[in-house]
């Protein structure tokens, strides 16, 4: 005898999606979707190739588990996921989180749409995934009452090396391929957010670090447009964009480290090699032109999107300038000391004496020396590792908010607050610290560790706030009465630190030194 379901544990969880049924899971006042596939896996013929739809399947597809983190490198340069994370090319997957209004007492089902904020991971594009922290976003949805999706894409060699130059008529090749799976995801939200009660006109894109680089890159690709209505880019790296000249290179030294004979092999040898080789394999290689690389081109980072003039036409920052970049309100912002955390194994910036002079040596005297004169000490390391961060995340977000707040509305921030074991670690306001208050992770033993020495009630009230400014901004287009539009002319700036407060041009002098140092960023 069959039993009939008991609407109160299964209303709501059953959606249908354009490629067949979903059945998600009731946790913790929220509804959530797992492991669904936005594009077909690119493996065999389908690797190096942009995604393609997915495919449809019959009858309920169970989304209560995660699906697949794209391939990385647990011990490469950046500690990727567990090898107990199941890990595979057939990654392109997201995540939805949705509220479940029937668990909160007397609550009527809403009938009206809710915003969007579809989340960017970043990781260096080397490694992260979806579920690096299993319950991010949970309390924005709580809070906010909106739809949360979270998205796996393509790392490393398999996502962020340009090997266009190998494509043949048997094995065409594209590139951008880690930014061509966000636009798929995009697409699958535009497409059917609609049936876990999302609008799919009142998309947020956010994303911190490389996932801060990939929404500002996003905001100047052709076939992106339309898909997002607001932007946040926390610490974003918004100049690691590089031209095909310079990705060609990379893609080339990449090949010579997997075969007996560097530069001897034809390209439809190195096709046939890269379509063969094992992710793992690939990984390990990766690592070590990521490795390398900080030495031989300071500055740069040789994973990343690739100016092809198609697909992303031309670079982002001259996008920007010229209102080409797609006119949403965006808040941006960097934390004060981005470039603290670079050191030791993950010293990929421009913080080294040899690098620092490679940055240097085609600058004029006089605005070297008026550089030199912000970072004292330098090439020291604390100043150095000021140097490198402002180079690579402070200085080009703020040339990204001056130039887009020209054409839309901009609302710039700087995140000061550290604990006190961290400012003894002399760390300070490092790279990623503000992602543990907004996210809610201050329970994890990083989170439990790192306030040991107090600061956690002050963590937690920063974490209200932003909340509240990051929800206030994807509800209405405005964070906060209280937190001005950035321009040229005043650049105003939000100061997030334990009492909250707005400064004219902050480090006003850095940054006309930078704009003397460096004009064409």
């Amino acid at each position: 005898m069959s039993q009939l379901a008991d609407p109160t544990t299964t209303a709501g969880l059953e959606v249908r999606v354009s490629t067949g049924l979903l059945r998600g899971v009731r946790e913790r006042g929220v509804l959530a979707w797992r492991g669904v596939p936005y594009a077909a896996a690119p493996v065999g013929d389908l690797r190096f190739r942009a995604p393609q739809p997915a495919l449809a399947w019959c009858g309920v597809r169970d989304a209560s588990e995660w699906g697949l983190i794209a391939p990385q490198s647990h011990k490469g340069q950046f500690r990727g996921a567990h090898p107990r994370i199941p890990q595979g090319e057939d990654c392109l997957n997201l995540n939805v989180i949705a509220p479940d209004e029937r668990l909160r007492p007397g609550a009527q089902l809403q009938d009206a749409l809710r915003p969007v904020m579809v989340f960017i991971h970043g990781g260096a594009y080397s490694v992260g995934s979806s579920r690096e922290v299993p319950r991010q976003g949970e309390g924005l949805v709580r809070r906010g009452g909106i739809v949360y999706v979270s998205l796996n894409y393509r790392l490393g060699a398999l996502g962020y090396l340009d090997f266009s130059r190998y494509a043949t008529p048997e094995h065409p090749f594209e590139n951008n391929l880690g930014l061509r799976d966000q636009v798929a995801a995009l697409q699958w939200v535009r497409d059917n957010i609609r049936a876990f009660g999302g609008d799919p006109d009142a998309v947020t894109l956010f994303g911190e670090s490389a996932g801060g680089n990939a929404v500002t890159t996003l905001m100047t690709v052709p076939s992106a447009a339309g898909l997002f209505h607001r932007a946040i880019a926390q610490s974003a790296p918004p100049n690691a964009v590089y031209p095909s000249e310079l990705t060609a290179r990379w893609a080339s030294e990449f090949v010579d480290s997997l075969v007996d004979a560097p530069g001897r092999y034809s390209d439809a040898d190195a096709a046939r090699l890269l379509l063969a080789a094992d992710p793992a394999w690939l990984a390990v290689a990766t690592t070590a032109l990521t490795v390398r690389t900080p030495d031989q081109d300071p500055g740069t980072i040789p994973l990343c999107p690739v100016i092809d003039g198609d697909f992303l036409p031309e670079r982002p920052l001259d996008a920007f300038r010229d209102g080409r970049a797609a006119r949403i309100p965006l808040i941006i912002g960097t934390n004060a000391r981005e470039g603290s955390l670079f050191s030791g194994r993950i010293d990929i910036l421009a913080t080294t004496p040899p690098r620092i002079r490679a940055i240097f040596k085609n600058t004029k005297k006089k605005a070297k020396k008026a550089l030199k004169a912000q970072y004292p000490g330098i090439p020291a390391l604390r100043a150095a590792l000021d140097f490198g961060g402002d180079y690579s995340f402070w200085y080009p977000s703020v040339k990204v908010g001056e130039r887009h707040s020209r054409y839309a509305p901009v609302y710039f921030y700087r995140f000061d607050a550290a604990p006190r074991l961290l400012r003894l670690m002399g760390l300070d306001a490092t790279h990623g610290l503000e992602l543990f208050p907004l996210f809610d992770r201050l329970d994890g033993w990083f989170g439990r560790g790192m306030t040991a020495l107090g600061g956690r009630r002050a963590f937690q009230d920063i974490g209200t706030r932003m909340q509240g400014w990051w929800l206030g901004f994807v509800h209405g287009g405005v964070p906060s009465a209280a937190w001005p539009h950035y321009d040229e002319g005043t650049r105003e700036t939000l100061i997030i630190d334990q009492q909250d407060h707005v400064e004219s041009d902050p480090n006003r002098e850095r940054r006309l030194a930078w704009g003397r140092f460096v004009p064409h960023v």
